[in-house]
């Protein structure tokens, strides 16, 4: 008999420590890491650089995952963006090495970051969630919510794009 799938996130109920305004934040997050180790628990490094039709690589969405919730996170605590991070932020396009244990390497980083998101969500005072915060060289204004929501959205936009190309690729082989 098999054991029923888990619930999601959100059906889990709150995370301990987390503002209940950063809820859903830390819910979409906690998702999309749990399906992102589901789905490459056996993917092959071989395949990290493909690039079917030209989309971008399971390789470069595995970096880019880590890379910028790290960045938005930086934002989001009204820091500038470290040297490490700009190197990061360029070495995102593959070619990556497809050894064995890249893809383990990169999965863990992902989920290293959210943890140090989940962190900072609950160090985060709901009272600042409306002061304006700036992105970028540029300074473009948003808000502490509008960083956080967005690090969340714009990682389950990459993890859905993940899972399509990495499906795609398998039916390569």
């Amino acid at each position: 008999m098999t054991s029923p799938a888990p619930l999601e996130v959100w059906l889990r109920g709150p995370i301990a420590g987390v503002p209940p305004l950063l809820q859903p934040v830390a819910h979409a997050l906690l998702q999309a890491r749990d399906e992102l180790n589901t789905a490459m628990a056996d993917f092959p490094s071989a395949l990290l650089n493909e690039r079917p039709a030209g989309v971008a690589s399971v390789g470069f969405h595995l970096q880019h995952l880590a890379g910028v919730l790290d960045r938005l996170l930086t934002y989001a605590r009204q820091e500038t963006l470290s040297e490490q991070q700009f190197v990061d932020f360029h070495a995102e396009n593959p070619p990556l090495s497809i050894e064995p244990e890249t893809v383990t390497k990169l999965v863990q980083r992902f989920s290293d970051r959210v943890d140090t998101a989940i962190n900072q969500l609950k160090a985060t005072n709901e009272a600042s969630l409306t002061e304006v915060r700036t992105v970028g060289r540029a300074q473009v204004p948003s808000t502490h919510l509008g960083l956080l929501v967005h690090a969340a959205e714009h990682t389950t936009r990459h993890l859905g794009q993940l899972l399509v190309t990495a499906k795609w690729v398998r039916t390569l082989c």
